[in-house]
This record gives C-alpha cells, sequence and structure tokens, in this order.
C-alpha cells in the first residue's frame, strides 16, 4: 500500500512543483506530474537512507515536492542542453 500512496503523493508534488517553477516544460503537464512521481521515490529512498523514514514508510508530502522540484530543475538542466546541442 506504501507503494501506491507514494504514487498519489508524486501526483500532488508534481502539481505543486509545476506550480512552483512555472514555465514551458518539453514534456508538458504529464511529464511534470511523472517527474513528480519520481520525485516522491527519490525523497523517499533518500529518507529512508539518511533515516528520516522507517523501512515501508514513504516521503510526506513537502519531501516529495522537494524531491519533484529538483528533478524538475535537472530534467530542464539536462533537456535544455540537449536542444541547445
Amino acid at each position: 500500500m506504501s507503494i501506491i500512496a507514494t504514487i498519489i503523493i508524486g501526483l500532488i508534488a508534481g502539481i505543486v512543483a509545476k506550480l512552483l517553477m512555472p514555465g514551458r516544460d518539453p514534456g508538458g503537464f504529464i511529464v511534470t506530474i511523472l517527474l513528480g512521481i519520481g520525485g516522491a521515490f527519490v525523497a523517499t529512498w533518500l529518507g529512508q537512507a539518511i533515516g528520516w523514514y522507517e523501512a515501508g514508510e514513504g516521503a510526506g508530502l513537502i519531501g516529495a515536492v522537494v524531491g519533484a522540484v529538483i528533478i524538475l530543475w535537472l530534467y530542464r538542466l539536462f533537456v535544455a542542453r540537449r536542444s541547445a546541442g
């Protein structure tokens, strides 16, 4: 059940990340939501590795949003570099 909860939190985190980082994304809204889900999984993994979360416990919404913003920023950085070169 924690994977489903992480996906749902990731969906919300992707939407919030898009609101926090407005602009044109090459992949659009769907890719931003998928990056939010990825951010939630990364935040969960890092939180468990650092010891913030217990095994089986997912990241909260704030952690997922931070992860989503970081992944969205990296995505924009790499896509801009690829399209410029």
